[in-house]
């Protein structure tokens, strides 16, 4: 029983809380508004890691995931903060940034055989060169530089305030409906569309798939091209939470995204895995991080413990086969 994925990222979840039940910061950790912060801090990497999920299950993995979420916010906070656009036609123009940048991607591993290690470092490069080539290397924010030179200030974008809003009596952020809505997203593409059985045909053998009739070069592309556009969803998210489009934005996300896929059970040679296994990774890192920073871990203790849950997890699968 122990082998099933979804059993052992429970097992996991839980040790994290009963170790936060023990070690409970004076109390903290009983308290719901520390479980509602978690929520609303591990969303942004939740809605990343959706995208990972796909590109996973696939036998891939976008390393530029956390590049084109910087991009994609510089770009939301200068349509809406400093050129005053409505919400609807930045929101649109950001997603289709995010889902063209994941497409490039998909096209260089799928059309030129590039390897999707090789072809993710790269777009991870030039995406943050675009993020820092449209805001001139500077944060946008809602001091917008006059023709003369001088600053003057402008208010925040309602949109931004709805988006960092929190609902039902304050009880959940606006950002974690919208995690939700990711997940239930991917879990109707990989459950019940004929297009997420090919992703899981795809990452098991990819020849095999080609044979069969699937077609490997539009599965990937779509695949790469919906991780791009989650990672505009979280993008416009973070700029919400920031007040601002930070070009520095999104720096090291891709490992916690890929540290979420992982720990929740999807295996990283594809073919196996699902979104709600992610769901608990993220829950799990989520309380994770929640639990050192409560009882005061210091950042760079934080990193190294992620990375060696990742070896863990890894080693866990390979274990089992």
């Amino acid at each position: 029983m122990i082998r099933k994925p979804i059993v052992r990222a429970l097992i996991a979840l839980v040790f994290i809380l009963i170790i936060g039940a023990i070690f409970n910061a004076d109390g903290a950790f009983f308290n719901w508004d520390t479980h509602r912060d978690m929520l609303r801090h591990i969303s942004v990497f939740g809605i990343l890691a959706c995208g990972m999920t796909l590109v996973i299950i696939t036998a891939g993995i976008d390393l530029s995931v956390g590049s084109i979420l910087g991009f994609t916010a510089v770009l939301f906070s200068l349509f809406t903060i400093q050129l005053g656009w409505s919400p609807l036609p930045a929101i649109l123009v950001s997603l289709v940034a995010g889902a063209a940048c994941g497409m490039v991607s998909g096209g260089l591993i799928s059309k030129f055989k590039i390897q999707p290690f090789i072809a993710t470092l790269a777009m991870m490069v030039f995406a943050r060169g675009l993020a820092k080539w449209v805001s001139g290397g500077r944060k946008v924010s809602t001091a917008v530089q006059q023709s003369d030179g001088s600053y003057q200030y402008v208010e925040v974008p309602r949109i931004f305030e709805f988006l960092n809003h929190k609902v039902l009596g304050g009880n959940l952020a606006v950002v974690t409906l919208i995690f939700l809505f990711c997940v239930l997203v991917c879990w109707i593409v990989l459950a019940k569309l004929r297009w997420g059985r090919s992703l899981y045909a795809v990452g098991g053998n990819e020849e095999a798939a080609r044979l069969s009739g699937i077609r490997v070069t539009a599965t990937k592309l779509l695949a790469y091209g919906l991780s791009g556009f989650f990672c505009a969803v979280a993008g416009i998210c973070q700029a919400a939470q920031e007040m601002q489009g930070d070009p520095e934005a999104g720096m090291t996300y891709e490992l916690t995204a890929i540290a979420i896929v992982v720990i929740g059970g999807t295996n990283l040679m594809g073919g196996r895995g699902g979104i709600g296994l992610t769901f608990i990774g993220a829950m799990t890192i989520g309380y994770l991080e929640k639990l050192l920073s409560i009882n005061a871990v210091g950042e760079a203790s934080r990193l190294m413990l992620t990375g060696t849950i990742i070896v863990a997890a890894v080693l866990f699968q390979k274990s089992r086969k």
